[in-house]
């Protein structure tokens, strides 16, 4: 199942036919039994923690098999461009603008009505606040206008589920999760039960892409336009090895990660830069500095895994594991230790709302239901113990940081 992107002013009726897509379909929808007993879940999940407004439906069937039924993601990029980063404020309010009409569109293509969910799941951080508790509230006015279970899910569990949206992946596996604000590396045993193996100790590799990108001009956001920029460098004939860019943590045993040092050096050299050759070149040497140092923490987690697990796969997923040159990279490191390497199909990459109706699903499948008063929350370690009691940055008002 593909993603729909939304334009502004045109999610009700993608086509210009005039269909209403708020009415419930009047075909059955309800979902019989298997030989266990178990009946199919079937869940509207929703997303709104940080620039894209999302909805989707997703079945999973007792044995763990997850079919995408619909998932409709409304972009804010325009919204943000102008200003090289996500604002808050704006990012909100065109939360507030979308959400019933891509909701209604994730419906309106799963081919279903209300009737035909088992529940409801929604985003209910980390994430910029202001659109978490959009996204959380009317999921929650969803779940309770149609007497549905409701589930709060943390983004980053979705983003740890979503590899599981692309083909059977059986728990456990050790996770890369590496994205805009994010970079962890996790055991994941099951829905709920994830270990923090390492993390960044400064900014994510996301983070340094994109603040590069912005030094080097190249606009928002920056991630994207800094790979294709370093696909032209040898394209044209160049080398980014002439670059010297740091190599951070390498006498550290641990598996956490620093791209703070990377990301000023970068910027510094950007300024230096006279012509489209070498701003290739640079984009080249910056996008496997990143990759390498993903690549040696994550092969330090692999060797300590290796030695309790004997069923190893390594998996990445987030925004950055859309990039080619990362992906590469670590599939190599992982087929180099004896790991099975998989990653989420592309459109599953960035935030979407289908990953968030899998967790909803899988928590639902263990009887593991939210309270309706559930708060957003800005921060939310997937290991919250270990963030409470091995802090690598110190907890504030808004909570423990992974």
């Amino acid at each position: 199942m593909g993603v729909a992107r939304v334009l502004r002013g045109r999610y009700l009726d993608p086509m210009n036919t005039g269909a209403d897509y708020s009415s419930e379909p009047t075909a059955a929808t309800e979902t019989a039994p298997d030989a266990t007993g178990l009946a199919d879940l079937i869940v509207l999940g929703i997303e709104t923690s940080c620039d894209e407004t999302a909805a989707s439906v997703v079945r999973l069937t007792p044995d763990g098999a997850a079919t995408v039924l619909s998932s409709v993601v409304h972009s804010q990029i325009d919204d943000h461009a102008a200003y090289g980063g996500v604002v808050p404020e704006i990012a909100a309010r065109s939360h507030v603008e979308m959400i019933a009409g891509v909701t209604e569109r994730a419906m309106a293509e799963a081919g279903l009505g209300y009737k035909g969910l088992s529940g409801v799941a929604a985003t209910a951080g980390p994430g910029l606040v202001g659109g978490v508790m959009v996204g959380l509230s009317f999921g929650k006015a969803a779940a309770l206008a149609r007497g549905l279970p409701f589930v709060g899910v943390n983004h980053l569990e979705g983003h740890a589920v979503s590899a599981r949206l692309g083909e059977r992946v059986e728990y456990p596996f050790l996770l890369l999760l590496v994205s805009g604000g994010h970079c962890q590396l996790l055991e994941v045993r099951g829905i709920g039960d994830m270990s923090r193996l390492g993390t960044t100790i400064d900014d994510a590799a996301g983070e340094a892409f994109d603040k590069i990108a912005k030094a080097m001009g190249l606009g928002y956001p920056g991630g994207p336009a800094l790979e294709r920029l370093a696909a032209k460098s040898k394209e044209w004939g160049g080398d980014g090895s002439r670059f010297d860019l740091p190599r951070a943590l390498l006498g550290r045993k641990d598996c956490d990660f620093s791209f703070s040092g990377l990301k000023t050096a970068a910027s510094r050299l950007a300024q230096t830069c006279e012509t489209d050759q070498d701003r290739a070149d640079l984009a080249d040497a910056v996008q496997n500095a990143i990759a390498r140092q993903l690549s040696e923490r994550s092969e330090r987690a692999m060797k300590s895994y290796a030695e309790t697990h004997d069923h190893r796969l390594f998996v990445v997923a987030g925004g950055v594991a859309a990039n080619k040159t990362v992906r590469r990279t670590l599939e190599a490191t992982a087929a180099k230790h004896g790991f099975g390497f998989l990653a989420p199909p592309m459109a599953y990459c960035t935030d979407n709302a289908a990953m968030i109706a899998l967790a909803g699903a899988e928590r639902l499948q263990r009887g593991l239901v939210s309270d309706i008063d559930m708060a957003a929350r800005p921060r939310w370690p997937l290991d919250e113990a270990r963030a409470l009691s091995e802090p690598v940055h110190p907890a504030s008002r808004k909570g423990a940081k992974a």
